[in-house]
């Protein structure tokens, strides 16, 4: 295992809390944003997580890695579509992307349940 990224969800929660009590305004744009990233219909909302996923492996950012892998299963991805969405971000960011690409598929399988 390389994370347990259920545990790294608990302690950025904590971390976050933390954050937005120190700098409200700041947070609070920060929410409007992802309400505003997440309004719209011509994508749905897996799409936009698995998006969001993809950048997160890009941007090498673990905790967007934690989040967006759970958001994805949430929303309904499939693994298969994770490996795909893997793939494109791999392309995107070579290496240092397949590194992270592993994490985010670990994350996945962690903070889903198995399909019935």
């Amino acid at each position: 295992m390389i994370q347990d990224w259920t545990k790294l969800i608990e302690a950025m929660n904590g971390g976050v809390k933390t954050l937005r009590q120190g700098a409200p305004e700041a947070m609070k744009g920060f929410a409007a944003l992802a309400q505003g990233a997440h309004a719209g219909t011509a994508l749905d909302q897996k799409t936009k997580e698995l998006i969001a996923l993809a950048i997160g492996v890009a941007t090498r950012c673990q905790p967007c890695i934690a989040y967006h892998a759970q958001a994805a299963g949430t929303h309904g991805a499939s693994r298969a579509e994770v490996l795909e969405t893997m793939g494109m971000a791999i392309y995107m960011g070579a290496g240092p992307s397949a590194m992270y690409a592993a994490q985010a598929l670990e994350a996945f399988d962690q903070l889903t349940p198995p399909a019935a």
